[in-house]
C-alpha cells in the first residue's frame, strides 16, 4: 500500500509562490503517475495537475495553467508543485495521489490520497 505525505502549504500573499512536496512510501512510485488535487470549502475536490511515471508527459487543469508546474524526482519518491502567481482562489487543501492505472488525464482513477496541505492566499 503506498503512503502519501504533502508538505509546503502554508499562508502567501497574492502573486507570491509555494512550492508543495509529496513524498511516496514503497520502491515501486517511479512506475506510477500522480497527480495534485484541490477542494475548497464548500466545493468538491477538483483536479489540478497531474505527471506520468516518467515525467515527460503532464496535465494541467486550465485555471492554472501557465502558472502552476508539475515535476518528480523518481529518485526521492517525490512530486512537486511549484505554484507561481497565486490567487485567492487558488485558495484551498492540496492532496496528491497516484494514478491507479496508465492513464494520467483529469478523467483518470487516483488513489491512495494523502493528508493534504492547507494552502491559503490572501488578497
Amino acid at each position: 500500500q503506498v503512503q502519501l505525505v504533502e508538505s509546503g502549504g502554508g499562508l502567501v500573499q497574492a502573486g507570491g509562490s509555494l512550492r508543495l512536496s509529496c513524498v511516496a512510501s514503497g520502491r515501486a512510485f517511479s512506475t506510477y503517475g500522480m497527480g495534485w488535487f484541490r477542494q475548497a470549502p464548500g466545493k468538491e475536490r477538483e483536479f489540478v495537475a497531474s505527471i506520468s511515471w516518467s515525467g515527460g508527459i503532464t496535465y494541467y487543469a486550465d485555471s492554472v495553467k501557465g502558472r502552476f508546474t508539475i515535476s518528480r524526482d523518481n529518485a526521492k519518491n517525490t512530486v512537486y508543485l511549484q505554484m507561481n502567481s497565486l490567487k485567492p482562489e487558488d485558495t484551498a487543501v492540496y492532496y496528491c495521489a497516484r494514478a491507479l492505472r496508465a492513464a494520467i488525464g483529469p478523467k483518470a482513477d487516483f488513489g491512495s490520497w494523502g493528508q493534504g496541505t492547507q494552502v491559503t492566499v490572501s488578497s
